[in-house]
């Protein structure tokens, strides 16, 4: 998946309730199911010009609502810095040892979970 699908696949995850149903289910089945705009129009019984606006409208309003809330960027903000953080930890596993490479192993393995959990 290119960039500017996964960046749009992201943006329907965090706000796509916030969209009608119509432009929730156009902008899905292009940008996530990769479906063609005749192909959608077929499936939702409207015109390829109607599913067009739809897609649209759902990006701009995505796009608008991501720059005022900016909950996205802070997202991969917070995984940057955990994913720094357990390098670092890792790093400290490797320079020590006994109970403290353990535990520095541990909690390496617990920031990998909130990572993966996102």
């Amino acid at each position: 998946m290119s960039d500017g699908r996964l960046r749009q696949a992201m943006l329907l995850d965090f706000y796509g309730e916030l969209l009608t149903e119509k432009q929730r289910l156009c902008f899905d089945l292009h940008y996530n199911e990769d479906l063609s705009l005749a192909e959608i129009a077929e499936q939702c019984g409207i015109s390829r010009q109607g599913v067009w606006d739809n897609i649209r409208r759902a990006e701009a309003a995505l796009r608008d609502i991501e720059e005022k809330t900016g909950l996205i960027r802070r997202f991969e903000e917070n995984r940057s810095a955990l994913e720094k953080i357990r390098e670092q930890i890792e790093a400290l596993v490797a320079m020590t040892e006994g109970e403290a490479s353990a535990i520095a192993a541990k909690t390496a393995g617990d920031i990998e979970a909130v990572i993966a959990r996102g």
